[in-house]
């Protein structure tokens, strides 16, 4: 089960950016003398979570289940408890990466209608 805050998300929905993500942050730098400076440090925040559907036909959201994650998301720098795999990890709605919630239609109606079922992308910030 996957939970965001009180929402219950789609247990199909992959963590697709999960083995993306290294702990440690590295800069390598050479000085005018040509020496190597390497500076290493922990990263303490920061781990992108991406949830998605792995194909066009898994992981559909209702209407009513979007609803409540876009009015999630448009509280500036809102702290949530995100559970996956029984994990629970605080985050916040990643804003500054084109878009926090993507969704486009299973099958496009030109009115909208609460039974509509969507794919949806909710990309997170581990803080």
């Amino acid at each position: 089960m996957i939970t965001l805050g009180s929402i219950t998300l789609h247990p199909d929905l992959i963590w697709s950016d999960e083995h993306n993500w290294h702990p440690v942050e590295q800069t390598v730098q050479r000085t005018i003398t040509g020496a190597l400076i390497v500076t290493s440090a922990a990263r303490v925040s920061g781990r992108p979570i991406t949830l998605g559907p792995i194909d066009d036909s898994s992981a559909w959201m209702s209407q009513a289940t979007l609803d409540a994650l876009r009015n999630l998301a448009v509280v500036p720098g809102q702290v949530m408890a995100l559970t996956i795999r029984g994990v629970s990890r605080n985050v916040i709605f990643r804003h500054h990466d084109s878009s926090a919630i993507e969704a486009s239609p299973v099958k496009f109606f030109n009115d909208v209608d609460a039974a509509d079922w969507f794919r949806v992308t909710v990309r997170l910030m581990e803080i």
